[in-house]
């Protein structure tokens, strides 16, 4: 019925129109506003046959001679004119929401001259409304979040829709929502689309998401009205209202004992309803100092760790408890949670353990090989107790190891090469190569006072030639290789008895070189070789010497040297003269050297037949220990010295009377000693003769002596220049010789 009422009412609206002048219309006539009559052309959109919808009126259509003609928007195509009557009719379906007006003009034509006769005047054709569109919701679906446990009335997301049709006619544009799902757990506001929470006991454990499917409607609340639907998705957030827990009482761990400290061997899960921060879980161990547990920031784990080794042989089982709980209050309180862990250690064949993590031994340098430095021991932490064998991984160059674990030298130590060794030990078990355990075994070498001390630097003092007594020019100071003592000290002498130069400790390692003599000269002396002897106060006291080169120089007045290293050339002329007199007195002696020698060499010849070659003729002082022996009896010393007693050369042995030569030399040379070390003395002073004369001793009894015999069997006493008689005062071990060589005691010759 309604619908019927609309359509009747559309064709009354469109074909309906009020006869009369209108004025106050816009015309491009330019005589009277009144020359065209229309009245305000409406029409209804939808409408789909052609239907008439008004007319147009001029007072220029002369009936038979003129026709109306209109032109514009939709002329000829959707609106038409009758060109006699003037009725504008509607051929096509107009629809509002997407054109509302249409702007046409009206012309009166001479149907003859085909020429506009009057004003063109406009007029526009005004599209009403039906009510032919549903509401459209903004977008489909709408998502939307809610905490959980909100309070009833809670604002949950509003749903909007908007209706193309014309809001001012009637109530087509009016809309109103309304959930169609069947729920209780949210209602919506009809106006405004807003959807509120109606359950204050919303939990997300049991339920997070929900779907409502909601309308949205336009005539308002009256029947008829156009709706369109769309989704609405609610999900519940959040909220820390569930404490962790353990599912299980107890959980069962094993691991094996020669696990590492820090690493993973087990975990365990308390469960949490809750999600994301709420859900995050704090591990803790009650009491116990061997194990640790953290939580893994991905899974909230519990990660279970060793804090100190584990052994078998001590225990086996272990009661660990564990508590978790979250971070933040639940409900604003603090929960907790535990269960037991069990876990039991794993019996492993464990390498063998050393004594010390870390051994230091200290051992004096210079020590023979083989000096023991120190002992390492290990032991075998299984309950079955295998021989343990030691090894050196390195060092072995220097050191050894028995097997009882005790550390040998294998050559002597260096401190100054090398202060400290590292080496490592292996310990093993018997017969297994993969259960091997080290350590590092430090060695100190301690110092001995096994290196003098020397100069720190290459010292090159000079003196000045004004320089007066107690002049410092120098300090020197001393470096020892050695370990220096907290009492150690260096001290400084000079071993001269008489120098130009002293030096003077200061008890700091350092000395001062001064002048002890003054007065020098350049011209006379260009440098002074120092010997200084370096001492430390060690035990064994070690010293060294060291030459200190002072050169003499010319100074200006602050005692810096003046052309010191540049020689007078007048000094150097002299001494290239010096040196030129010098070789030519070598020359000279060496020529006379030369003469006496063949002056001597001819003299001996003359004697060549009668006595035997100077080797075989060296005379032997035979000290006897005991009587007898014979001649191969020598325990002796060369008396060829005895053979120049006399300074002026050999006598006849015609001269019987040798007692007034030699008289002086017994009254004063009774001790043999000294008679032996005169002569001795005299022989190393002649350096006109050839070096015949030697002087041996020997301290025992020999055989095979390599002295020729003393025998003057074949020699005639003729062959002798030398007068023997001495010899009888010489005490009995010389009788033999004297009775052979000296002079008779009665006066009579002993010559052969």
């Amino acid at each position: 019925m309604i619908r019927a009422g609309i359509s009747v009412l559309l064709v009354i609206s469109c074909v309906g129109y009020a006869a009369g002048r209108v004025f106050g219309v816009s015309s491009n006539s330019s005589k009277s506003p009144s020359d065209w009559i229309w009245n305000k052309i409406h029409c209804w959109e939808g409408l789909k046959e052609p239907t008439r919808i008004g007319k147009i009126q001029s007072v220029w259509h002369k009936e038979g001679q003129t026709r109306y003609q209109i032109q514009g928007e939709g002329a000829g195509t959707i609106f038409k004119v009758d060109p006699d009557t003037g009725d504008i009719v509607v051929y096509r379906e107009l629809d509002r929401e997407k054109k509302d007006h249409y702007k046409l003009q009206g012309t009166v034509i001479d149907k003859k001259t085909l020429q506009p006769v009057g004003p063109v005047t406009n007029f526009t054709i005004q599209v009403l409304d039906v009510n032919d569109n549903a509401p459209i919701f903004i977008k489909d679906p709408f998502n939307g979040t809610v905490a959980e446990m909100s309070s009833k009335g809670t604002s949950v997301l509003a749903v909007s829709a908007h209706d193309p049709d014309d809001p001012t006619v009637y109530k087509n544009a009016k809309v109103t929502y309304k959930i169609l799902s069947k729920q209780e757990d949210f209602n919506m506001d009809p106006y405004t689309g807003i959807i509120y929470v109606n359950n204050s006991k919303l939990d997300r454990e049991k339920k997070k998401n929900y779907q409502l499917v909601v309308q949205a409607k336009d005539m308002e609340f009256e029947i008829g009205g156009k709706s369109s639907s769309a989704t609405v998705y609610i999900s519940l957030t959040d909220i820390n209202d569930n404490a962790p827990y353990f599912e299980h009482s107890q959980y069962n761990h094993t691991v094996p004992e020669n696990t590492s400290i820090g690493v993973e061997f087990g975990r365990v899960k308390a469960k949490d309803l809750d999600e994301g921060e709420n859900a995050k879980i704090l591990y803790t161990i009650e009491s116990n100092d061997m194990f640790q547990i953290t939580t893994d920031p991905r899974t909230q784990q519990g990660v279970i760790m060793l804090k100190k080794p584990l052994d078998f042989e001590t225990k086996q089982l272990h009661h660990v408890r564990v508590e978790a709980e979250n971070p933040t209050l639940v409900k604003g309180k603090r929960y907790k949670t535990s269960t037991t862990l069990v876990i039991k250690v794993l019996d492993v064949d464990e390498p063998p353990v050393f004594s010390r993590s870390r051994y230091l031994f200290k051992v004096y340098e210079n020590q023979p090989k083989s000096t023991p430095v120190g002992l390492v021991s290990a032991r075998d932490p299984d309950q079955v107790k295998e021989h343990i064998s030691y090894s050196l991984q390195n060092g072995t160059e220097l050191f050894r190891i028995e097997d009882n674990g005790m550390i040998y030298t294998r050559k002597r130590l260096d401190r100054e090469q090398s202060a400290w060794h590292s080496i490592t030990v292996a310990a093993s078990e018997a017969g297994k190569s993969d259960s091997v355990s080290t350590t590092t075994v430090l060695i100190k070498v301690r110092d001995i006072n096994d290196n003098a001390p020397t100069f720190a630097d290459s010292y090159s003092p000079h003196v000045c030639e004004s320089d007066p007594i107690g002049t410092v020019i120098q300090i020197i100071s001393a470096v020892d290789k050695d370990e220096m003592a907290p009492d150690g000290k260096f001290s400084f002498s000079i071993p001269l008895k008489v120098s130009n130069f002293s030096v003077k400790n200061n008890g700091d390692h350092t000395a001062n070189i001064t002048v002890n003599q003054a007065g020098f000269d350049r011209n006379e002396v260009q440098k002074y070789f120092i010997p200084v002897i370096v001492s430390d106060n060690g035990s064994p006291n070690m010293s060294s010497n060291a030459t200190l080169r002072i050169r003499v120089c010319p100074c200006d007045k602050d005692r810096n040297p003046i052309n010191c290293d540049n020689p007078n050339p007048l000094v150097s002329k002299i001494t290239v003269t010096i040196l030129l007199i010098i070789f030519l007195c070598i020359i000279a002696t060496a020529a006379l050297v030369l003469l006496i020698v063949r002056q001597k060499i001819h003299k001996k010849s003359a004697f060549a037949g009668l006595v035997k070659a100077p080797g075989e003729i060296r005379e032997q002082l035979v000290q006897y220990d005991e009587e007898g022996g014979g001649e191969m009896d020598t325990n002796s010393f060369d008396i060829t010295v005895l053979n120049s007693l006399r300074t002026k050369g050999g006598q006849p042995l015609e001269v019987r009377d040798c007692a007034p030569v030699y008289a002086r030399l017994r009254k004063n040379r009774d001790d043999m000693g000294s008679v032996v070390q005169m002569k001795k003395d005299e022989a190393d002073g002649d350096r006109d003769g050839l070096p015949y004369d030697t002087l041996h001793i020997y301290g025992y009894e020999g055989s095979d002596s390599v002295a020729e015999s003393l025998s003057s069997l074949d020699i005639s006493s003729t062959d002798s220049e030398q007068d023997y008689d001495f010899l009888n005062d010489w005490g009995p071990r010389f009788q033999m010789l004297a009775e052979l060589y000296g002079c008779d005691p009665d006066g009579d010759s002993l010559g052969y």
